[in-house]
């Protein structure tokens, strides 16, 4: 339910057109600053290479990636962040920051500071296959 929660109020203030899956994966590519392929990414998120696909379909025609192949393997993409998805990205994260600040201070600092090991500590074990 918080995932839920949380996800409704960031795309409520994502720039038009944006989706928050969108701005997931121009994030994760700015951060990684290199090219990954869509199973990467799909294995990245949890999703399956078809909603990935979608995803990065719409990123491309936005202008926000570029999509190329792999000259060694023809069946291989490879993704990258375009200039204007850097330039998307700053937009949401610009518009998004601020809903997280007022988060982060209605609950208090000390309290967000304390949970984010939890939280980092869970995804892990959640990520683990078993």
């Amino acid at each position: 339910m918080t995932d839920q929660l949380a996800r409704a109020r960031l795309s409520k203030v994502l720039p038009r057109g944006m989706e928050l899956s969108h701005f997931s994966v121009l994030n994760h590519l700015a951060r990684t600053q290199d090219e990954r392929t869509p199973a990467q990414l799909a294995k990245s998120f949890h999703v399956t290479r078809g909603a990935m696909t979608n995803t990065l379909s719409k990123l491309e025609v936005a202008g926000h990636i570029h999509i190329r192949p792999d000259w060694d393997d023809a069946r291989r993409k490879f993704v990258s962040i375009s200039p204007s998805g850097r330039a998307a990205r700053d937009a949401a994260l610009h518009a998004i920051a601020p809903v997280i600040g007022a988060l982060a201070r209605k609950i208090g600092i000390d309290k967000v500071r304390a949970i984010l090991p939890v939280l980092r500590e869970l995804r892990s074990e959640l990520e683990t296959d078993d």
